[in-house]
Formats: structure tokens, C-alpha cells, sequence
């Protein structure tokens, strides 16, 4: 009996390629701040690009607290999202073309999110990665830390509970 031959590493990229751009383009708020993701793997980093109607003290200046709580919260759900649905997506559960039309799975629901402000968000691109600390079928543990030039230097960091999606069945 012979193994069926793997897909040609091309299709595989783009198919999470598009799943993710389904993903990220399925939150407005996403686009209003300008935030990208980088994948490697089932690994993303998030990029907050520096716009000048980021700025919260015009004096320091410095990224709004709300920009950087959302950015933060942006980075935690898609990650969640995204580590939740990455063995649909591989399997080919999932078809990124039907995502991209807006027929995407329930995503997991925010229950808190606390922020630690570490120091002043700088007039330039910023970076997060979040991991996913616990999930279950109920309920989703995720921290993510924020930096700009340097990684070991956080600016700020969170950590964020959600309530995962279940299905007709009651599983997640």
C-alpha cells in the first residue's frame, strides 16, 4: 500500500496564507489600526505599522493606551483563532475560499484582558506574539507581550481568558 503524495509545499502556503488573510480580514478594527501578521509555521507575529493617528501625547510622544490594549487583544485572539483552527485549516476542513467570503467558524469571545504598561509606547512600528497558555474545550488562557526595537524590551504585555466557540454538538 503507497502513502498518498504529499501536496507541493506552494499549495500549502497559500492555502494558510488564505485562511489567515480570512482570519485577519474578518475584523474591521484590524484594518482601521493598520496591524499585519507575519506567518512562519502555525507561528505568527503581529506588526502594529506606526500611523501619526496612533499617538495618544502629542508632547512625548507616544502610542495611545487604547491602541496598544487593542493591538495586544488583536494579537491574543487571532492567535487563539488561529492555533483553534490549525488543524481544520490543514486538514482542509476548513476552505480558505469559502473563509474569505465570510463563512468563518464562531471565534472564542473575550471574557477579560489585563494590561501591563511597561513603558511608553515609541513613535514607531511596534511587534507582538502571543501563546496560548491553556485551551480547552470551554475556556482559553493567552498571554502576549508588545515591543519595538528590541525584543527583550517590552512595552507592554497581557494576558486574556476567552470563552471558546462551541459547536451543535457542545464540543469546541
Amino acid at each position: 500500500m503507497s502513502r498518498p503524495r504529499p501536496e507541493p509545499i506552494q499549495v500549502v502556503k497559500q492555502r494558510r496564507d488564505a485562511a489567515l488573510s480570512a482570519l485577519v480580514d474578518s475584523v474591521p478594527y484590524i484594518r482601521f489600526l493598520n496591524v499585519t501578521f507575519e506567518r512562519r509555521g502555525d507561528e505568527l507575529t503581529a506588526q502594529l505599522n506606526f500611523d501619526d493617528k496612533l499617538i495618544g501625547n502629542p508632547f512625548l510622544p507616544a502610542i495611545h493606551g487604547g491602541v496598544t490594549a487593542a493591538f495586544l487583544e488583536i494579537t491574543a485572539m487571532i492567535t487563539l483563532n488561529w492555533s483553534h483552527l490549525w488543524q481544520r485549516i490543514e486538514s482542509g476542513d476548513l476552505d480558505p475560499a469559502e473563509m474569505a467570503k465570510g463563512n468563518l467558524p464562531r471565534q472564542p469571545k473575550t471574557i477579560d484582558f489585563t494590561v501591563d504598561y511597561l513603558r511608553s509606547g515609541l513613535p514607531r512600528d511596534a511587534y507582538a506574539r502571543a501563546r496560548v497558555n491553556r485551551s480547552g474545550r470551554r475556556y482559553a488562557s493567552v498571554h502576549v507581550e508588545a515591543w519595538q526595537d528590541h525584543k527583550d524590551k517590552l512595552f507592554a504585555q497581557a494576558t486574556g481568558h476567552f470563552l471558546m466557540p462551541q459547536d451543535q454538538n457542545g464540543e469546541g
